[in-house]
């Protein structure tokens, strides 16, 4: 790899982070710690890297410090494992310092790991981002020995969200009226449309969603692994869209998924939905009172932005306030066997043993068709059953609190409960 090039690629991407104007997100950096951001494409893996390297660099940091590489640059088109100690070579070349590194999109350097792997043990500071279609938490921290704290970045949640469209608010969500109708009319941008950073201002939010789908369909999913049955493959996607709310078994998919012409077997359903596991695009919640078997078989999945899902759903309301519920609590307590749905008897949208909550999802809590008697007497019930210090009912637009049974039950806005 030529020297030269190397030092203007450098010297480019140092002035490629200062013209970005970064909304911090909600992540506090330890100072000595070594870092690998995964999450779904467009997710602000990036700026996340910009935003410490603006801190350090407000601070009083420089740039003899730092080394900032973003690997998608075409001008490293042929770069290897081999090549990635250059970049130290002409770092001290030109600085004559030990730098903290920043390697974005390293994924896209065959062999990688041993380089990170050694950077670490060599006491370097790292932060790594990668697409996570090729990198993925589990071979991190396989191939990296622990030495680096994997990250899960999301899109913006909703106080990120209003940050990005300039709506400050205080840590008292009980706003003015005026601010008031401004957050809950910008909750519906977030509610329809996720919170992909670079969709947040946009105006054709729409077009944007559908050209990260098509990148993460072809580009994480189908063309990496080989997937022939691009068909089937886009009727599973569009059956778990319309089936969030429900327990989805693979056979029951794979007949659904054949039943359009597309004929698969249950193992190729298994190995797809892995594929989209892999690449953000889903998440399942599996049954806290379910038997082994039918905890890894029969999950409701989610997607992990709202702006996706709805460019499957027509009339989706309840799909996607139930879908922005669970993210959330995701985002919160992680992706793996943290939070839950129940189903023995009684059926409850989430319970977290952590936070022993239980929390049912109704879009409108009337009873003109038993709903709120049915949520009500579910949440009751399963504090009989698991430990639940909250009872939380999250609807669209209705709150209250209620005493039964000398029990609270909260009821709570969407737009609040996310604020909260």
């Amino acid at each position: 790899m030529d020297k030269n090039i190397l030092k203007t690629v450098i010297a480019d991407n140092q002035a490629e982070v200062l013209k970005y104007k970064v909304i911090p997100r909600d992540f506090t950096f330890e100072e000595f710690g070594n870092y690998v951001f995964a999450g779904i494409r467009r997710a602000g893996k990036s700026y996340l890297l910009y935003q410490r390297m603006q801190q350090l660099l407000a601070l009083g940091g420089k740039w003899d410090e730092m080394l900032y590489v973003n690997f998608e640059d075409e001008r490293l088109s042929g770069m290897t494992a081999e090549d990635l100690n250059l970049l130290l070579e002409i770092h001290l070349e030109m600085y004559g310092r030990q730098p903290i590194l920043f390697l974005d999109e390293i994924q896209n350097i065959e062999g990688w790991e041993k380089f990170a792997r050694r950077m670490a043990d060599t006491k370097h500071r790292v932060y790594i981002t990668g697409s996570n279609a090729k990198m993925l938490s589990q071979d991190i921290q396989t191939t990296l020995g622990g030495r680096y704290i994997a990250v899960d970045v999301y899109p913006y949640n909703f106080k990120e969200f209003l940050t990005a469209n300039h709506i400050n608010i205080t840590q008292n969500p009980l706003l003015s009226t005026e601010s008031k109708a401004e957050v809950v009319r910008k909750f519906n941008d977030y509610f329809y449309f996720g919170g992909f950073p670079e969709g947040a201002e946009l105006s054709a939010k729409r077009d944007y969603l559908t050209s990260v789908y098509q990148k993460i369909y072809w580009g994480d999913i189908a063309a990496r692994h080989a997937v022939e049955n691009t068909f089937a493959l886009r009727i599973l996607f569009k059956k778990l869209a319309e089936s969030v709310k429900q327990p989805m078994s693979f056979t029951r998919i794979a007949n659904i998924v054949s039943s359009t012409g597309a004929k698969v077997g249950t193992n190729t359903i298994i190995n797809y939905i892995e594929y989209a596991k892999d690449a953000w695009l889903i998440t399942p919640i599996q049954n806290i009172a379910g038997k082994l078997v039918e905890k890894e078989t029969n999950p409701k999945y989610y997607f992990t932005d709202n702006g996706i899902l709805n460019l499957f759903l027509l009339d989706g309301n309840t799909s996607l306030l139930e879908n922005v519920v669970a993210i959330n609590l995701l985002r919160k307590y992680g992706r793996n066997d943290t939070v839950f749905f129940y189903n023995m008897g009684i059926e409850v949208d989430f319970y977290i043993p952590d936070a022993t909550t239980a929390i049912q999802v109704c879009y409108n809590l009337d009873n003109s068709d038993g709903t709120f008697d049915r949520e009500v007497t579910a949440l009751l019930k399963i504090s009989n059953v698991l430990e639940c210090n909250r009872l939380l009912i999250v609807t669209r637009e209705t709150e209250r609190t209620l005493k039964l049974e000398d029990k609270t039950i909260e009821v709570v806005p969407i737009w609040k409960w996310l604020l909260n």
